[in-house]
Protein backbone atom coordinates (compact mmCIF):
# COMPACT_ATOMS: atom_id res chain seq x y z
CA UNK A 1 0.00 0.00 0.00
CA UNK A 2 1.25 3.77 -0.67
CA UNK A 3 2.67 5.07 2.19
CA UNK A 4 2.71 8.98 0.90
CA UNK A 5 0.36 9.47 3.87
CA UNK A 6 3.85 9.21 6.53
CA UNK A 7 3.38 10.65 9.65
CA UNK A 8 -0.11 12.67 8.42
CA UNK A 9 -2.51 12.66 11.11
CA UNK A 10 -5.40 11.31 10.81
CA UNK A 11 -8.73 9.93 12.82
CA UNK A 12 -9.95 6.76 12.58
CA UNK A 13 -13.63 5.93 14.46
CA UNK A 14 -12.78 2.60 16.51
CA UNK A 15 -15.84 0.95 17.49
CA UNK A 16 -13.89 -2.46 18.59
CA UNK A 17 -15.28 -4.71 16.25
CA UNK A 18 -13.43 -6.25 13.18
CA UNK A 19 -14.12 -3.97 10.44
CA UNK A 20 -12.98 -0.92 12.57
CA UNK A 21 -9.67 -2.67 13.48
CA UNK A 22 -9.23 -3.55 10.13
CA UNK A 23 -9.23 0.03 8.96
CA UNK A 24 -6.81 1.05 11.56
CA UNK A 25 -4.49 -1.43 10.84
CA UNK A 26 -5.02 -0.12 7.20
CA UNK A 27 -4.66 3.57 7.87
CA UNK A 28 -1.40 2.85 10.03
CA UNK A 29 0.01 0.53 7.11
CA UNK A 30 -0.62 3.41 4.94
CA UNK A 31 1.43 5.39 6.97
CA UNK A 32 -1.24 7.85 8.80
CA UNK A 33 -0.72 8.97 12.56
CA UNK A 34 -3.87 7.43 13.67
CA UNK A 35 -5.91 9.49 16.33
CA UNK A 36 -8.47 6.73 17.36
CA UNK A 37 -12.27 7.69 18.42
CA UNK A 38 -14.32 6.04 19.84
CA UNK A 39 -18.12 6.96 21.16
CA UNK A 40 -20.43 5.69 24.29
CA UNK A 41 -24.03 6.33 22.36
CA UNK A 42 -25.91 4.24 25.05
CA UNK A 43 -25.12 0.99 23.38
CA UNK A 44 -26.20 -2.11 24.88
CA UNK A 45 -22.85 -3.31 23.50
CA UNK A 46 -21.15 -1.75 25.35
CA UNK A 47 -18.31 -3.72 26.29
CA UNK A 48 -17.12 -2.87 23.09
CA UNK A 49 -15.08 -0.32 24.37
CA UNK A 50 -13.15 -1.89 26.20
CA UNK A 51 -12.07 -3.70 23.21
CA UNK A 52 -11.19 -0.85 21.26
CA UNK A 53 -8.97 0.59 24.34
CA UNK A 54 -6.87 -2.33 23.25
CA UNK A 55 -6.97 -2.75 19.79
CA UNK A 56 -5.67 1.27 19.61
CA UNK A 57 -2.74 0.22 21.84
CA UNK A 58 -1.90 -2.82 19.58
CA UNK A 59 -2.66 -1.48 16.38
CA UNK A 60 -0.36 1.49 17.20
CA UNK A 61 -2.62 4.28 17.47
CA UNK A 62 -1.05 7.68 18.61
CA UNK A 63 -3.94 8.26 21.07
CA UNK A 64 -7.35 7.34 22.01
CA UNK A 65 -10.53 9.03 23.32
CA UNK A 66 -13.70 7.89 24.02
CA UNK A 67 -16.51 10.44 23.55
CA UNK A 68 -19.97 9.92 25.50
CA UNK A 69 -23.36 11.04 23.82
CA UNK A 70 -26.85 9.67 24.65
CA UNK A 71 -28.46 8.61 21.37
CA UNK A 72 -30.40 6.30 23.70
CA UNK A 73 -32.55 9.61 24.51
CA UNK A 74 -34.02 8.94 21.38
CA UNK A 75 -34.74 5.28 21.43
CA UNK A 76 -35.42 3.65 17.74
CA UNK A 77 -33.08 1.21 17.79
CA UNK A 78 -32.50 -2.19 19.41
CA UNK A 79 -29.14 -1.14 20.14
CA UNK A 80 -29.80 1.39 22.07
CA UNK A 81 -33.71 0.74 23.76
CA UNK A 82 -33.54 -2.01 25.98
CA UNK A 83 -37.14 -2.35 25.77
CA UNK A 84 -36.80 -3.92 21.93
CA UNK A 85 -35.13 -7.32 21.29
CA UNK A 86 -32.12 -7.36 19.04
CA UNK A 87 -33.45 -9.46 16.01
CA UNK A 88 -31.94 -12.97 15.72
CA UNK A 89 -33.36 -13.75 12.17
CA UNK A 90 -32.83 -11.68 8.44
CA UNK A 91 -34.61 -9.04 8.42
CA UNK A 92 -36.77 -7.32 5.49
CA UNK A 93 -35.67 -3.83 4.37
CA UNK A 94 -33.67 -2.17 7.24
CA UNK A 95 -33.73 -4.03 10.56
CA UNK A 96 -34.07 -2.90 13.97
CA UNK A 97 -30.72 -2.42 14.83
CA UNK A 98 -30.14 0.25 12.61
CA UNK A 99 -29.39 2.94 14.96
CA UNK A 100 -30.51 6.67 13.51
CA UNK A 101 -28.11 9.14 12.61
CA UNK A 102 -25.21 7.18 13.91
CA UNK A 103 -22.82 7.23 11.50
CA UNK A 104 -23.54 11.14 10.38
CA UNK A 105 -23.45 12.06 14.83
CA UNK A 106 -19.99 9.63 14.60
CA UNK A 107 -18.31 10.95 11.40
CA UNK A 108 -19.15 14.58 12.60
CA UNK A 109 -17.25 14.13 15.93
CA UNK A 110 -14.23 12.52 13.68
CA UNK A 111 -14.97 15.58 12.03
CA UNK A 112 -14.86 18.38 14.99
CA UNK A 113 -11.39 16.32 16.35
CA UNK A 114 -9.86 16.53 13.02
CA UNK A 115 -10.14 20.16 12.25
CA UNK A 116 -8.58 20.56 15.97
CA UNK A 117 -6.01 18.27 15.12
CA UNK A 118 -5.32 19.86 11.39
CA UNK A 119 -5.99 16.59 9.99
CA UNK A 120 -8.18 16.36 6.55
CA UNK A 121 -8.64 12.47 6.42
CA UNK A 122 -11.31 10.54 8.83
CA UNK A 123 -11.37 6.79 8.40
CA UNK A 124 -14.52 4.67 8.87
CA UNK A 125 -15.28 0.61 9.09
CA UNK A 126 -18.38 1.29 6.48
CA UNK A 127 -19.33 -1.90 4.51
CA UNK A 128 -22.10 -2.39 1.51
CA UNK A 129 -21.30 -5.71 0.99
CA UNK A 130 -21.75 -8.18 3.54
CA UNK A 131 -23.44 -5.66 6.10
CA UNK A 132 -27.21 -5.05 7.72
CA UNK A 133 -28.30 -2.71 4.85
CA UNK A 134 -27.84 -0.01 7.08
CA UNK A 135 -28.35 3.31 4.77
CA UNK A 136 -25.45 5.00 6.63
CA UNK A 137 -22.96 2.77 5.20
CA UNK A 138 -23.75 3.30 0.88
CA UNK A 139 -21.16 4.76 -0.61
CA UNK A 140 -23.69 7.93 -1.24
CA UNK A 141 -23.76 9.20 2.03
CA UNK A 142 -20.07 8.81 2.88
CA UNK A 143 -19.73 10.88 -0.79
CA UNK A 144 -22.09 13.41 0.74
CA UNK A 145 -20.53 13.27 4.15
CA UNK A 146 -17.39 14.24 2.57
CA UNK A 147 -19.24 17.01 0.45
CA UNK A 148 -20.37 18.63 4.06
CA UNK A 149 -17.38 18.25 5.64
CA UNK A 150 -15.49 20.74 3.11
CA UNK A 151 -18.10 23.49 3.36
CA UNK A 152 -19.24 23.37 6.98
CA UNK A 153 -15.29 23.30 8.24
CA UNK A 154 -13.45 26.45 8.82
CA UNK A 155 -10.17 24.61 7.73
CA UNK A 156 -12.00 24.10 4.38
CA UNK A 157 -13.36 27.02 3.84
CA UNK A 158 -10.17 29.04 4.77
CA UNK A 159 -8.73 26.77 1.89
CA UNK A 160 -5.82 24.90 4.64
CA UNK A 161 -6.90 21.34 3.32
CA UNK A 162 -9.56 19.17 1.66
CA UNK A 163 -11.43 16.71 4.02
CA UNK A 164 -11.25 13.15 2.85
CA UNK A 165 -13.85 10.39 3.95
CA UNK A 166 -11.96 6.81 3.85
CA UNK A 167 -13.75 3.56 3.67
CA UNK A 168 -11.05 1.23 2.88
CA UNK A 169 -14.06 -1.86 3.91
CA UNK A 170 -16.64 -0.35 1.25
CA UNK A 171 -16.43 -3.03 -1.55
CA UNK A 172 -15.16 -6.21 0.57
CA UNK A 173 -16.79 -9.19 1.23
CA UNK A 174 -16.23 -9.89 5.35
CA UNK A 175 -13.98 -12.91 4.29
CA UNK A 176 -11.83 -10.63 2.05
CA UNK A 177 -12.07 -8.52 5.52
CA UNK A 178 -11.07 -10.79 7.50
CA UNK A 179 -8.32 -11.79 5.40
CA UNK A 180 -6.99 -8.20 4.75
CA UNK A 181 -6.39 -7.77 8.49
CA UNK A 182 -4.99 -11.08 8.76
CA UNK A 183 -1.61 -9.93 6.77
CA UNK A 184 -1.53 -6.61 8.62
CA UNK A 185 -1.53 -8.99 11.84
CA UNK A 186 -4.36 -8.16 13.37
CA UNK A 187 -5.60 -10.43 16.45
CA UNK A 188 -9.53 -10.96 15.66
CA UNK A 189 -9.38 -12.16 18.96
CA UNK A 190 -9.02 -8.52 20.56
CA UNK A 191 -12.49 -7.90 18.68
CA UNK A 192 -15.96 -7.69 19.27
CA UNK A 193 -18.82 -7.85 16.79
CA UNK A 194 -21.88 -9.02 18.75
CA UNK A 195 -24.69 -6.72 18.87
CA UNK A 196 -25.46 -8.48 22.30
CA UNK A 197 -22.32 -9.76 24.28
CA UNK A 198 -22.07 -9.79 27.75
CA UNK A 199 -19.22 -7.83 29.87
CA UNK A 200 -16.60 -10.58 28.82
CA UNK A 201 -17.23 -9.90 25.32
CA UNK A 202 -18.55 -13.37 24.65
CA UNK A 203 -20.98 -13.49 21.66
CA UNK A 204 -24.68 -14.74 21.19
CA UNK A 205 -23.92 -16.61 17.96
CA UNK A 206 -27.20 -15.54 16.40
CA UNK A 207 -27.80 -11.73 15.37
CA UNK A 208 -26.75 -10.37 12.15
CA UNK A 209 -23.23 -9.23 13.09
CA UNK A 210 -22.37 -12.84 14.56
CA UNK A 211 -23.48 -14.49 11.36
CA UNK A 212 -21.41 -12.49 9.05
CA UNK A 213 -18.66 -12.37 11.15
CA UNK A 214 -18.94 -16.58 11.97
CA UNK A 215 -19.32 -16.66 8.05
CA UNK A 216 -16.52 -14.29 7.13
CA UNK A 217 -14.06 -16.46 9.07
CA UNK A 218 -15.44 -20.14 7.34
CA UNK A 219 -14.74 -18.23 3.62
CA UNK A 220 -11.72 -17.31 4.91
CA UNK A 221 -10.55 -20.46 5.80
CA UNK A 222 -9.60 -18.95 9.00
CA UNK A 223 -9.94 -19.68 12.59
CA UNK A 224 -13.01 -18.27 14.06
CA UNK A 225 -11.33 -16.81 17.88
CA UNK A 226 -15.05 -15.29 19.19
CA UNK A 227 -15.84 -16.75 22.25
CA UNK A 228 -19.38 -17.52 22.03
CA UNK A 229 -22.04 -17.85 24.76
CA UNK A 230 -23.43 -21.39 25.48
CA UNK A 231 -26.52 -22.12 23.63
CA UNK A 232 -29.70 -21.55 26.56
Amino acid sequence: MSRDAEGRPAVVLLSGGLDSATVLAVARDRGYRCHALSVRYGQRHAVELQFAARLAERLGAVEHRVVGLDLAAFGGSALTDPALAVPEAPADGIPLTYVPARNTVLLSLALAWAETLEAFDLFIGANAVDYSGYPDCRPAFLEAFEALANVATRAAVEGRGRYRVHAPLLHLRKADIIRLGHALGVDYALTVSCYQADEAGRACGRCDACRFRRRGFEQAGLPDPTPYRPAS
